[in-house]
């Protein structure tokens, strides 16, 4: 004998029941955490690429604690200005009237554009810290740390010295 409707619509609805507690759950969950994981997106990375141009848009790396010790090494004693590259929108102003440069772009940014521009601009006492990706086309002065967080400094006095003059 076959039920009727009713009786199978009781029995379906009674088993669906108890699934949809583990459903509920389990989308409650997931929701949450997909709400989380873009609330920390919106809240430390978003806002870094909001002015930076297109092309330029790169991660946000932060600097380690060590990495920041190394480069206070490297900038004992020194006086004069300090500006850090690599930490604004991608645009450069001059830097004549700085004695101390930070520079922490990825690989992609560091080209022969920048270096020359830092050479032909930097004072002769200039000294300038490169952090995580060292110039490749520079001999270092000297260089601090090991790893992800070595530092490299760069004497614009050597660096003139020792390569030809820009173009």
């Amino acid at each position: 004998m076959e039920d009727n409707v009713d009786v199978i619509m009781e029995n379906v609805t009674t088993l669906l029941s108890f699934r949809d507690k583990h459903a509920t759950r389990l989308g409650g969950i997931l929701g949450g955490l997909t709400a989380s994981v873009y609330g920390l997106w919106a809240v430390f990375v978003f806002p870094g690429f909001c002015k930076v141009p297109w092309r330029l848009r790169v991660p946000f790396l932060p600097s380690s604690k060590a990495q920041v010790q190394n480069v206070m090494k490297l900038l004992e004693d020194r006086k004069g200005r300090l500006v850090d590259l690599g930490s604004g929108d991608g645009r450069l102003a001059d830097l004549s009237g700085f004695s101390n440069v930070t520079v922490f772009l990825a690989p992609g940014l560091v080209t022969r554009i920048l270096e020359k521009k830092l050479k032909d601009e930097l004072p002769d006492d200039a000294r300038i810290i490169v952090c995580r990706f060292p110039f490749t086309h520079w001999p270092a002065t000297c260089s601090e740390g090991s790893g992800l967080d070595q530092v490299w400094a760069y004497d614009i006095q050597t660096i003139k010295k020792q390569l030809p003059k820009s173009k």
